[in-house]
């Protein structure tokens, strides 16, 4: 994926402050218009209409019939490709990148994407993850040789889990520990000794509330094993644009910013919670007040 071939939709970032004052309303104190922040001047505003809801159902049909379209046929190519798991790789990564930029065109919501300088690098890209739309950016955005590591399970999704599994993505057991820890040991060998990139939601699970959760260390895991950098891909506004359990997309702005690699040359396996902990308050650094963790939720660190 070459950054130079992106055409980036613009649009401020999604955040929103208000000042309160508290005075009678006959004495209310108006700010200067200066003083606004441009969170608040573009905020998004929920649009509950019924026109706003068929043209929502409308999209989300029209994006099922394009995935239905491309899948189906890149499952052909995949099988004529058996014998080959390298070009399956890369051939997964044409179907994510025009499967996912046809699907965010469809659904319309401007996107606004920085620091696409890191978006080529081979590297471990992770990414913060509350909206199914976080996958379909994913499938865009990655660079080609990536490869994605998900549960075992995901081959019963129907159509997108078969399809994975043709692309020759990895699968971790995560049944119990020891199967994690070797499926992920194994994933870390397949990655060095096939020279790709590897895309992982670092909290293991999407988030109800758009909040940040706790990381898992298996990211970490794999950075010791193949002293690939990690890039941090940290994606806003998503959880307002597809709520979860909903069934309606909104067109709230989306923000997507790769952050500068961190590098894992010198990681020792005895600070392992302490990379884990570093890289999660990255997130919480630069995730806008509405998606950083609750302090009872913490950062604590699980494999």
């Amino acid at each position: 994926m070459e950054s130079s071939g992106i055409s980036f939709l613009r649009h401020r970032r999604l955040d929103s402050c208000f000042n309160t004052v508290d005075a009678s309303p006959k004495f209310r104190r108006r700010e200067p218009k200066e003083e606004r922040t441009k969170e608040e001047k573009t905020a998004y505003v929920d649009n509950n209409s019924w026109t706003a809801v068929v043209i929502s159902i409308a999209r989300i049909v029209t994006c099922f019939v394009t995935m239905l379209f491309t899948t189906f046929f890149w499952s052909l190519i995949m099988l004529l490709l058996i014998p080959w798991p390298n070009a399956r790789i890369k051939q997964g990564n044409v179907y994510g990148h025009v499967t996912g930029r046809l699907l965010m065109w469809i659904l319309g919501n401007p996107i606004k994407i920085e620091g696409t300088e890191y978006s080529n690098l081979k590297a471990i890209y992770i990414s913060n993850h509350a909206s199914p739309l976080d996958i379909f950016l994913i499938m865009w955005l990655t660079p080609t040789g990536t490869v994605g590591i998900a549960k075992k399970e995901i081959i019963w999704y129907p159509l997108f889990g078969q399809l994975y599994v043709l692309a020759n993505h990895l699968r971790i057991d995560r049944s119990n520990p020891t199967a994690a820890i070797e499926s992920i040991k194994e994933a870390a060998r397949a990655i060095v000794r096939n020279k790709l990139s590897l895309i992982i939601f670092p909290e293991g699970t999407r988030s109800r509330t758009g909040r940040l959760l706790p990381f898992k260390k298996g990211f970490v895991h794999i950075a010791l094993q193949s002293r690939l950098p990690i890039v941090p891909m940290v994606l806003t506004g998503t959880h307002l644009a597809w709520r979860k359990g909903g069934l309606r997309v909104r067109p709230a702005p989306l923000t997507v910013k790769y952050l500068p690699p961190v590098k894992t040359d010198d990681w020792t396996a005895d600070k392992i919670d302490g990379y884990v902990k570093m890289v999660h308050s990255l997130y919480v650094e630069h995730l806008p007040e509405a998606q950083r963790p609750v302090p009872s939720e913490g950062s604590a660190a699980r494999l």
